[in-house]
């Protein structure tokens, strides 16, 4: 099922318990997950979140080849960004209320080192305009027209994002303009996209265009060092997905590695950082989705979300996987 099916379908979900990749077996489909972490896991190993596996098979591709894991990322999240059929990552990507395409991307290497932007128009690879933030300037975050204006210096090529279907989509949104974010219609997913090379060393990428039909210049997480997505290749690492407003409040990818450096294991870190988002007064986490994905220096991978439909891609042993997320509101 794609990413944008997983969204707009979550909200009718059966009482069938997700999976996630490291958890083992469940009795029948209403039965508690019993959970434990294998210690047969190998290196080098790519996880991505939704249903990714062109993008992860062209990351393990990398890895394979004896490349580096910022390379693999990068290169695994430029596939989504040219694919125009997503609808949410890159070209093709659900415009703002005004009909602007505007991308948000991150990435993070082994050194700790980083690259954002934020309201990129017409560069199809954010995430690669990202990785010259990092390497190129001594800032972590360029925004709007100055960030283009980089990217161009850089030899990007500006070009038209908005295709005949997100136009089409967006003119039918027009007609009644609805903007409320309801859980699995929020019409915005992301690409996040971790990996540990041959060398043991882990990088990150995130990639979005972000909540459809946005109030111009709005940003989410994905760009957001901390809370899109966060790096220390001394413990692990974690990327996030679903309504940004709501990991940026908890600075979610940070939480999820700082609870790995106490001892979680991926899968924990990931169920404790939602739980903060659950378990907050007053909080409506049954009309929004979010969803974590974490790996651990010894390669161990978790994934967890608020509501049912999350899923994570892994490419691990030489075996390209989507594996369903477990989740927080079971069907009671």
């Amino acid at each position: 099922m794609k990413r944008r099916n997983f969204i707009k379908n979550a909200s009718i979900a059966g009482a069938g318990i997700a999976v996630a990749n490291i958890i083992s077996s469940c009795e029948n489909k209403n039965s508690k997950v019993a959970t434990r972490i294998t210690n047969t896991t190998k290196i080098p190993l790519v996880i991505a979140t939704w249903h990714v596996k062109e993008a992860t098979a062209k990351a393990w591709e990398i890895l394979e080849g004896g490349g580096n894991s910022l390379d693999a990322v990068e290169q695994g999240c430029m596939v989504e960004e040219a694919n125009e059929k997503g609808q949410s990552v890159g070209k093709g990507g659900l415009p703002d209320r005004e009909g602007n395409v505007t991308l948000d991307a991150c990435i993070m290497n082994k050194k700790g080192d980083c690259g954002s932007v934020v309201y990129l128009q017409n560069i199809t690879h954010a995430v690669s305009v990202a990785r010259k933030v990092m390497e190129e300037t001594p800032h972590v975050m360029l925004a709007g027209e100055g960030a283009k204006k980089f990217a161009i210096s850089q030899g990007f090529q500006s070009e038209n994002l908005l295709t005949d279907a997100s136009k089409k989509a967006w003119e039918e949104w027009k007609v009644e303009a609805k903007y409320k974010p309801i859980i699995n219609i929020e019409n915005h997913d992301t690409i996040g996209m971790l990996a540990i090379d041959k060398n043991g060393d882990i990088s990150g990428a995130c990639s979005t265009s972000g909540l459809a039909y946005k109030m111009a210049g709005r940003v989410g997480d994905s760009p957001i060092i901390g809370s899109g997505l966060f790096v220390d290749n001394e413990i692990g690492a974690a990327v996030a997905t679903g309504l940004g407003e709501e990991v940026v409040k908890t600075v979610g990818s940070f939480l999820v590695v700082e609870l790995m450096r106490q001892g979680k294991s991926p899968q924990k870190a990931c169920e404790e950082a939602i739980r903060r988002i659950v378990d907050k007064p007053d909080s409506d986490h049954k009309n929004f989705q979010v969803g974590y994905i974490a790996v651990n220096k010894q390669g161990e991978t978790g994934s967890y979300s608020i509501h049912q439909w999350f899923s994570m891609t892994k490419y691990q042993n030489g075996m390209n996987e989507q594996i369903q997320s477990d989740y927080v509101l079971k069907e009671s």
